[in-house]
């Protein structure tokens, strides 16, 4: 793994090699916490695979993977991109994902295109942001067994060591076991500069005992000196044992113990076999290329761990797989012979090919202008509850192979790889693509749900007719978002993970699809409720050229039960309202009810008794009935108290134990009442509370804040209650 010869170089330019068998493929997501250096990472690779001339800089705008110019003015990525290089006959598409806890979604798209994962830890920031960002997508992968590998940077302006920041991880990634988690190399560093740092130049093979050092812009393999020959055989010493800890072979820790020499070939094949096992984690350090230098530090090792340690597309398990109609079917192979299943993992569009679906093989394999069957939607997501399973036949455009901004020509995609297909109209992010002989479905993948509502108008009569398709198509693209039209407010709600997503949302808006949108305050629907009996006289009585118009009613109105909604009952007696007109003005009650009677909130938990009333025989009519009703309605809450009612949300507040008393604390001067706590997992607490839905709009912010990112949560409907006096002059104005 770097310990191999290195002179392996890909295709220059990064052009894609035809018919890869599944093999030669490797499919590696780089996660990291925002800031650690994965886009420049995956430039420092490209660089050294030959796919890059000169590495470009985030700062500048200029990096393969960030090429949107939301990226560029931002200086971080906000979407999933794929990098493919070619090192040593393989394949490996690198997939970078934003470091953000907004664009998560992203995350886990490239999570679900992976076969492995790629940490990226910076020494340069504090401990506390790497727990913070990256344990919670750590674990998702540890529970499917993905393999993990970590790799520390910015070791020029650490602020924390190489070897307390590889403990740190142990302790984080570990699992109980830190020995999971060891170093395969130890960095070398120059002479400390002015600054207090010291350059990285140069790292120790722990198996091999060989310096590769990079100070002199070439990477040379050299001995170690007198002064680091104890620190690293501590260190090679613990990384024998933990790989013999996870080797198959349960005579070498007899054989080591016993004073026996193990072959270095054997320990590395142990290794890959742990690593690919996702049983054992290996720590790396890397460094982009200094100026004028061919290769960044530690990325021809880097490299080396990939292909030699990282499992490929036949040995990762693949999704679960069953018939449109749910019936299990036995588990995918990968065969690039076998019937077609693939996967919409991102949908994006571009200015002049429109929309581009980013599609993995996971069986068979897929060619240009084949007619395949489209099957979704394939996200397990609360934010797409609503949306009903849709099948179409369709066929395949242009396949392309994504490198930034060009899109380079494919003749297939096998199974295990991942390419581009321009204009694939029907299919959403998350929907299966298999052969129109035998539909298949791929298990749904998850998505977080969006907890951070953004209310938007459209700014003018063009943008209004342009909104709803374009809203429309950037919750397609995007499944980590919702939009909402909510039936009591009105207002159109474009739900979001937080307020970086929500900026590039708007911004995705004006400038992929021309639309300029307004925000207003986003409202919460209310309603209203008698406190106490009441009644209603509705007179309607008006005289024009020919027919008039002439309705009395009377009625009486009292609450009733939570979730009882509104009730009519009919006490006529004598005729006094005619048989045909009773419906009216149940009508005309139901319809005022549904208005409000004090602040433009829907009326409920009532029954409306129609007592008495009188009638014309020429002059009354259905409306003019209607219109008695809703006046009636009116005159008795005129008369009585109408009382607020305000949802209250099912929260539950899952954070690190040392964060539980100040969530509780907030929640309770949020008007929340905390219902209970449990331990989920070590060191952590679920703290589930009834908090009203006006208290905790911007809760997806200020969570992060308080809990330093650690914190996370869900929330449901649970009820209407009784809103405190003290805030009801606050909704006293429709719309309040």
């Amino acid at each position: 793994m770097g310990d191999k010869a290195h002179a392996r170089t890909g295709a220059a330019g990064g052009t894609p090699a035809a018919g890869h068998h599944p093999r030669a493929l490797r499919n590696v997501a780089l996660v990291g916490h925002s800031g650690s250096g994965k886009t420049t990472l995956v430039e420092a690779l490209a660089q050294t695979a030959g796919a890059l001339g000169r590495p470009g800089r985030v700062e500048d705008g200029t990096t393969v993977s960030d090429h949107e110019e939301i990226e560029h003015r931002r200086n971080r990525s906000v979407q999933l991109s794929l990098v493919p290089v070619d090192w040593g006959g393989h394949r490996i598409n690198l997939l970078d994902t934003p470091g953000y806890a907004d664009f998560v979604g992203e995350v886990r798209a490239g999570l679900r295109a992976a076969d492995a994962a790629l940490f990226v830890v910076s020494a340069a920031q504090e401990p506390e942001a790497v727990a913070a960002t990256t344990r919670a997508l750590w674990e998702e992968c540890a529970a499917v067994a993905m393999p993990r590998a970590l790799v520390i940077t910015h070791l020029n302006t650490a602020r924390t060591p190489f070897d307390a920041m590889t403990r740190i991880c142990g302790e984080l990634f570990g699992g109980g076991d830190p020995d999971a988690v060891l170093p395969l190399y130890l960095p070398v560093l120059g002479p400390e500069a002015a600054d207090g740092h010291a350059p990285l130049t140069g790292l120790t093979g722990l198996l091999t005992e060989r310096v590769l050092d990079y100070s002199g812009g070439e990477r040379a393999e050299l001995p170690p000196s007198g002064d680091e020959q104890a620190p690293v055989a501590e260190a090679r010493a613990r990384l024998i044992e933990g790989i013999i800890a996870e080797s198959e072979d349960e005579t070498l820790m007899d054989r080591y113990l016993g004073g026996g020499t193990i072959d270095t070939g054997t320990l590395i094949t142990d290794l890959e076999r742990a690593v690919a096992r996702g049983s054992f984690h290996p720590v790396l350090a890397a460094a982009p290329a200094a100026e004028g230098a061919r290769q960044g530090i530690g990325t021809v090792e880097l490299l080396d761990l990939i292909t030699g340690g990282f499992p490929t597309p036949l040995e990762h398990p693949l999704p679960a797989v069953t018939t449109p109609d749910g019936s299990p079917l036995p588990a995918l192979d990968g065969d690039p012979e076998g019937p077609l299943v693939a996967e919409v993992v991102k949908t994006s569009s571009d200015p002049y090919v429109g929309r581009l679906s980013l599609v993995r093989v996971f069986s068979g394999t897929l060619r240009p202008d084949d007619t395949v069957h489209v099957h979704g939607h394939g996200l397990d997501s609360p934010a797409h509850e609503d949306r009903a399973d849709h099948e179409a036949r369709t066929r395949v455009g242009a396949l392309t192979s994504p490198f930034g901004k060009q899109q380079r020509p494919l003749d297939a995609c096998v199974a295990g790889d991942l390419a581009c297909v321009a204009r694939l109209e029907t299919a959403e992010t998350g929907d299966t693509l298999s052969g129109t002989g035998h539909p298949l479905l791929l298990a749904p993948w998850t998505t977080p749900d969006p907890l951070l509502p953004l209310a938007v108008q459209a700014h003018s009569k063009a943008d209004e007719d342009k909104l709803s398709h374009s809203l429309a198509r950037l919750v397609t693209e995007d499944p980590a978002m919702r939009l909402e039209q909510n039936p009591d407010t009105g207002q159109l709600v474009l739900w979001c993970l937080g307020e970086a997503h929500l900026d590039v949302a708007l911004d995705r808006l004006r400038d992929h699809y021309g639309v300029q949108v307004d925000t207003v305050p986003h409202r919460v629907a209310l309603r209203e409720t008698f406190a106490g009996p009441a009644t209603g006289r509705g007179r309607y009585v008006k005289q024009s050229g020919g027919h008039g118009q002439y309705a009395v009613c009377e009625i009486d109105v009292e609450p009733l039960p939570a979730g009882s909604g509104v009730a009519f009952v009919d006490r006529v007696v004598g005729g006094s309202v005619p048989r045909p007109f009773i419906a009216s003005v149940e009508k005309g009650v139901r319809a005022q009810a549904a208005r409000g009677v004090a602040a433009g909130h829907p009326l409920v938990d009532i029954r409306v008794t129609l007592r008495d009333g009188k009638a014309h025989s020429v002059d009354s009519s259905d409306a003019a009935f209607q219109t008695a009703g809703a006046l009636a309605l009116r005159e008795a809450a005129a008369e009585a108290h109408v009382q607020f009612l305000e949802p209250v949300a099912e929260v539950g507040v899952l954070v690190p134990d040392a964060y539980v008393g100040p969530v509780m604390s907030d929640l309770s001067g949020r008007r929340g009442r905390v219902t209970g706590t449990e331990q989920s997992g070590s060191g952590r607490t679920l703290v589930r509370a009834d908090v009203p839905e006006l208290e905790i709009g911007r809760y997806a912010v200020d969570l992060r804040a308080l809990t330093h990112g650690t914190g996370r949560f869900d929330r449901s409907y649970a009820r209407h209650e009784p809103m405190p006096p003290q805030l009801a002059d606050r909704v006293h104005a429709p719309g309040g």
